[in-house]
């Protein structure tokens, strides 16, 4: 299949979600979360028990099971597909675990020249799983559009370099500034592995896709535009003949909003430190914006969540589309039913 082959279900065409991302007008301002399925559920802590995390995005009846949880549960207006950043790393060969507590750890860190021959291509065959899972959910979803994802390279090449999570980045931006040409390769190398893991999820039906930019807020713009940009617009250039949406995260983003959108993505995501008014003024025209909520917002009272939310939805009035999202993941210790109470809340307050 090619990207001319593959064509929008008329089904999920027609939802609010990929109306929105395409900047049409909506029935409702659609709505979906950030880490939607995951520990904040009971249902998903009890699916999970005793399966490691990459174990379980390797099983498509789980996987499967935990992206439909938070569909069922809140109603959201898209599914997000279950599985982690590094599982393309890890399908192709890279010695990798998520640790409890910490995250993903690499053994081995990529350092030099010699370390990128590990990072080889990645094809459907390596990510089986992953095609039989979107397979199952489609059918389930029906209406609901499923949004695929991947990590960015320049997140997932900190990962690599760092060995593990870091706050300060200090090898991944020794490596960048100190020896461009062997970082220029590692990121290009990762686009393309990226995008590929893209294309074997919308190949199998997903009707949107999120690049996650994780750790992209430690960069200055000079450095964002020189040394990561590039690769980030690889990626979004690679499944641009497939027509679906493209959606670009990052935390921490306030200063690159507009980079991060000349990278390619039709819709922008935006963090709650930047209200969404804002945003538009630094993205530019011609963008859907995703946000903003913050996540902590939803450990207050329902009266304090609404307040907070109407905030948004009225910051988000000018825009050319607004897909509501918190400003980062769905925090572990949630309680799922404010959740629900603010879908309810934005469909209802924004009903045309």
């Amino acid at each position: 299949m090619t990207a001319k082959d593959t064509t929008q279900p008329t089904a999920t065409y027609d939802s609010a979600f990929l109306k929105a991302c395409r900047r049409e007008p909506v029935p409702h301002t659609p709505v979906w979360f950030m880490r939607q399925a995951g520990r904040s559920l009971p249902e998903y802590r009890k699916v999970r028990e005793g399966i490691p995390m990459l174990e379980s995005c390797m099983r498509p009846e789980l996987v499967t099971e935990i992206t439909l949880q938070p569909v069922r549960r809140h109603d959201v207006d898209a599914a997000i597909f279950f599985s982690d950043i590094v599982v393309p790393l890890k399908a192709i060969g890279i010695d990798l675990d998520i640790k409890p507590g910490v995250g993903p750890v690499v053994a081995e860190p990529v350092r030099t020249r010699a370390d990128l021959a590990r990072l080889r291509d990645l094809g459907p065959e390596d990510v089986p799983y992953v095609t039989e899972a979107i397979g199952m959910l489609t059918g389930e979803l029906g209406a609901t559009p499923l949004i695929g994802f991947a990590g960015a390279p320049f997140t997932l090449a900190s990962y690599l370099v760092e060995g593990g999570p870091s706050r300060t980045y200090e090898n991944a931006k020794a490596m960048m500034y100190g020896d461009p040409e062997l970082w220029s390769d590692l990121l290009d190398r990762l686009a393309d592995i990226t995008s590929a893991f893209l294309k074997v999820q919308i190949e199998a039906g997903a009707s949107a896709v999120q690049l996650f930019d994780s750790w992209a807020g430690a960069l200055a713009p000079a450095d964002y535009r020189t040394s990561v940009m590039p690769a980030s617009a690889k990626v979004f250039d690679a499944v641009a003949g497939y027509g679906v949406p493209r959606i670009h995260f990052g935390v921490g983003t306030g200063e690159l909003l507009k980079l991060m959108g000349e990278a390619g993505a039709d819709v922008v995501g935006v963090d709650w430190r930047v209200p969404l008014d804002e945003a538009q003024r630094r993205v530019g025209p011609g963008k859907a914006l995703q946000g903003n909520l913050d996540p902590t917002v939803l450990f207050t009272d329902k009266d304090t969540v609404a307040a907070k939310a109407r905030e948004v939805l009225d910051a988000a009035a000018g825009l050319e589309g607004h897909v509501f999202n918190l400003g980062h993941g769905v925090m572990p210790n949630t309680d799922p039913d404010a959740l629900t109470r603010l879908v309810e809340y934005v469909h209802t307050a924004t009903a045309r």
